[in-house]
């Protein structure tokens, strides 16, 4: 299986990796980026951009991320917090003062880039084309109750997350999610990450390729149920609707290295190689401990900061450094920022599985990246 794109020596083990799970089959198309100080050292990509495997996967090749797309919409939030326009320790009712109802009023905005506001999914069921209403969306949240006490507990916000972050940068900027992203983050980055894909770009995007199998049963059984699937399956991803979408938790397009263009912002101290755009202060800031435990809907153990999951013994992604944050895509793509060695990690792919963070492609990747790490 031929490889495409730059690895320095240091890293070549990276390439082995890559190399051999292309091969293997564990893969069909992807791509693996590493940025150490905000620089690529590696950019790789490979195999095929459809199932059937009769085109290649391309540099310029992007793919639907799932949930490597909230990383996205925090740093918004961060980049606002950091400006002085956004307070994370304010109730969310003081952007958007309709959403202060229902038990909601004491609920910050840290609760939801934290997963602990208690608002994990509607209380009624979504169609697509709900989700792709942004209006019928928010408007339904401020309606709901919190299902547990706000900030106690995390309970994974899989859709709701992006919608209650998004509404409050909204609110702030008077623009949508996707192009304050769009004008703030990707093109000061010169990142080929959408959030809202536009037509352009549709004869590049690689579909993704629907998990065969069920998930393996989490080792503690969640408190809290949402539907499954959480409203959307593979195939919806699949139609025009969703591309053009603006769906800030889970409709990113990108590939290894847009995702780790925008978030090497975090471990290189908030510096491009032309400018600040975030204060160290504000990097650190993901690492303000927003809970720890069994998640409520996800039903392991997860600890959360400001956006991101952060390294613990007993989480899923054990491998990462100390000062380390995290978060993965469904289907096994996954996102680390390392602020002790200013490194980013990107894993982007098409073929998906049922193992979510536990996903050992990303996981093989990311250990031979720390490997070459250590002096």
């Amino acid at each position: 299986m031929e490889i495409h794109g730059s690895c320095s020596d240091r890293f070549s083990a990276v390439r082995a990796e890559f190399a051999d799970s292309l091969r293997s089959g564990a893969d069909v198309g992807a791509s693996v980026a590493v940025y150490v100080d905000g620089e690529p050292v590696v950019d790789l990509w490979g195999g095929h951009a459809d199932q059937a495997r009769t085109r290649p996967w391309r540099r310029d090749t992007v793919t639907n991320v799932w949930s490597i797309t909230k990383t996205m919409t925090a740093l918004c939030a961060l980049l606002l917090a950091d400006r002085g326009e956004l307070d994370l320790s304010a109730p969310v009712a003081k952007y958007w003062p309709e959403f202060g109802t229902a038990g909601k009023e004491h609920i910050k905005v840290r609760h939801l880039l934290g997963h602990t506001a208690g608002l994990p999914d509607w209380d009624r069921p979504m169609t697509l084309g709900d989700l792709c209403d942004w209006e019928k969306a928010t408007t339904l949240l401020t309606r709901q109750t919190p299902r547990w006490k706000p900030g106690t507990r995390s309970g994974y916000h899989r859709f709701t997350h992006g919608f209650l972050i998004g509404e409050v940068v909204r609110r702030i900027s008077q623009q949508s999610i996707g192009t304050f992203f769009a004008e703030q983050l990707a093109a000061p980055l010169g990142s080929d990450f959408h959030i809202g894909l536009e037509a352009e770009h549709d004869h590049r995007v690689s579909h993704g390729i629907p998990a065969a199998g069920s998930a393996p049963a989490p080792a503690a059984s969640p408190r809290v149920t949402i539907p499954v699937g959480a409203y959307v399956t593979t195939q919806d991803t699949w139609t025009v609707q969703w591309r053009r979408a603006e769906i800030p938790a889970a409709a990113g397009y990108g590939n290894a290295r847009s995702v780790a263009a925008v978030q090497s912002l975090l471990s290189s101290g908030g510096r491009t190689p032309s400018a600040r755009l975030l204060s160290e202060a504000a990097c650190r800031s993901v690492f303000d401990e927003q809970s720890h435990g069994i998640d409520l809907v996800l039903g392991i153990p997860l600890h959360f900061g400001i956006g991101y999951a952060l390294n613990a013994a007993d989480t899923p992604v054990t491998m990462a450094g100390p000062h380390a944050c995290y978060w993965g895509g469904r289907g096994g793509s996954l996102i680390v920022n390392d602020l002790g060695t200013r490194m980013t990690f990107a894993y982007v792919m098409n073929r998906m599985t049922n193992l979510g963070l536990a996903d050992p492609r990303g996981h093989a990747l990311l250990r031979a990246t720390y490997e070459a790490l250590t002096p």
